[in-house]
């Protein structure tokens, strides 16, 4: 079998588990990519190639282990593990040997996963840029704070990687890379070892190539092994497009993605397709996550903002700052709307939809490696907790990527995953239909 590199994490995973190929062919085919394509990329923080390959002949000569046996993957930065340092994109943790995995990243390894290396992540999985380029236009930013995860699986290095998601950080750069994201319900996975920043938003998730990819990673890292298996569906779902109340931040890009979108939920919807304009608790929404997110963080980080001042950014320090100028009596208010929020969401769920489709970003990945781009279309939907998957719709007029994110109600991951797929399938482009 040629071109190893190029198969998908699911089309992986069965060629190991009947022995059609080696996992030490695949990991050194993965490796080989990573020689050609780093020095432009930059996706990588480090790399475990001898244990890498020590694990991928242990499991040549043993018996299949798990979910993702011989698998290579690629681990955000963000997360703890006890044998690649773990610097969260700060110098402040250079050298940073964890003493433990971080649970998810031990599940993978009992599935059978070999972690080959650390994905870059933007400085604390927050907003100031990375060294990362998109491997479609090196000018282009690949999104943040999962950079190098989002473009490792787009460029091929790896099948599969982790990320992670306050804000955008999955949704936003697998967007940007053409890839698929898969954002589960928060609380899915557990993010023990995972360096914090809001605790009521962060949330982990992963990228792949195929829903069937992002299923077996989520999976993996869960412990819900059943989303390994996508179900088909056997109702037609109530489908609405949501613009959500930042719609005039929208660029061309992605309103011609949104109508593909709608044109495709069409041959699948019970009923039609119409928009659904979401409660006035919501027109605000965003700007509540951002206020959340930034009180949270600015206390998550109050360690390293005060021992280590001049180690932090300019612009993650002033971030920090506002966030600590927001007064405890409005973080407060905010979570009292959070809740209000959730419920209005849940009745909406429960009574009128089974699926919402929305922008994953406001167009293609902006053309300037000084930003991650705006993560204005996720904020709510993280907040909410909700399951978001990004799919792969068309392309901008720069030829990068453009994507929409489909969204289920609280804790409907295995739906999301069964409807994302009907979704797919029901594309008209053949290259945007391989991704179910």
């Amino acid at each position: 079998m040629k071109d190893l590199e190029s198969l998908s994490a699911s089309q992986a995973v069965q060629a190991l588990a009947k022995r059609e190929i080696k996992a030490t062919d695949l990991l050194l085919a993965c490796l080989d990519r990573i020689g050609q394509r780093e020095s432009t990329v930059k996706a990588w923080v480090s790399l475990g190639k001898e244990n890498a390959l020590a694990r991928a002949r242990e499991l040549d000569k043993g018996a299949i282990r798990g979910l993702l046996h011989g698998l290579p993957i690629g681990v955000k930065d963000l997360y703890d593990t006890f044998d690649l340092p773990t610097s969260y994109g700060s110098p402040i943790y250079t050298n940073h040997y964890p003493a433990t995995d971080a649970v998810s990243v031990a599940l993978m390894r009992q599935a059978g996963g070999i972690i080959l290396g650390k994905t870059v992540t933007t400085e604390f999985a927050a907003f100031k840029s990375a060294a990362t380029s998109n491997p479609h236009n090196p000018l282009h930013t690949p999104g943040g704070s999962s950079s190098g995860s989002a473009a490792a699986v787009a460029d091929f290095m790896v099948p599969l990687a982790t990320g992670s998601q306050t804000a955008g950080s999955i949704i936003r750069p697998a967007s940007f890379c053409g890839v698929v994201g898969y954002k589960p319900s928060f609380g899915k996975i557990s993010t023990a070892g995972v360096k914090s920043l809001s605790p009521i938003q962060d949330t982990l998730g992963c990228f792949g190539r195929s829903i069937g990819d992002v299923a077996l990673g989520v999976a993996a890292m869960s412990g819900d092994h059943a989303l390994a298996k996508i179900e088909d569906l056997h109702n037609k779902p109530r489908i609405a497009i949501c613009k959500t109340p930042d719609w005039a931040l929208a660029q061309k890009e992605t309103a011609a993605a949104l109508a593909v979108a709608r044109f495709a939920a069409e041959a699948i919807a019970k009923g039609s397709v119409g928009d659904l304009k979401l409660p006035p608790i919501f027109n605000q929404y965003s700007q509540t996550q951002a206020r959340i997110m930034a009180a949270e963080m600015s206390r998550s980080l109050t360690f390293e903002r005060v021992r280590f001042p001049k180690k932090i950014s300019p612009q993650l320090a002033k971030q920090l700052n506002d966030g600590a100028a927001i007064s405890y009596e409005q973080y407060t208010k905010d979570l009292l709307l959070h809740q209000e929020a959730h419920a209005a969401i849940q009745l909406i769920f429960s009574k009128e939809l089974d699926l919402i489709i929305a922008p994953s970003a406001i167009g293609e990945a902006p053309g300037s490696k000084e930003t991650t781009g705006d993560p204005i279309f996720c904020r709510g939907w993280t907040l909410l907790g909700l399951p978001c998957i990004n799919l792969n719709i068309t392309s901008g007029s720069n030829g990068m990527p453009v994507g929409v994110q489909l969204i289920a109600g609280p804790g409907k991951d295995h739906f999301l995953l069964s409807a994302a797929r009907v979704f797919a399938r029901s594309l008209s482009d053949p290259v945007t239909r391989d991704q179910a």
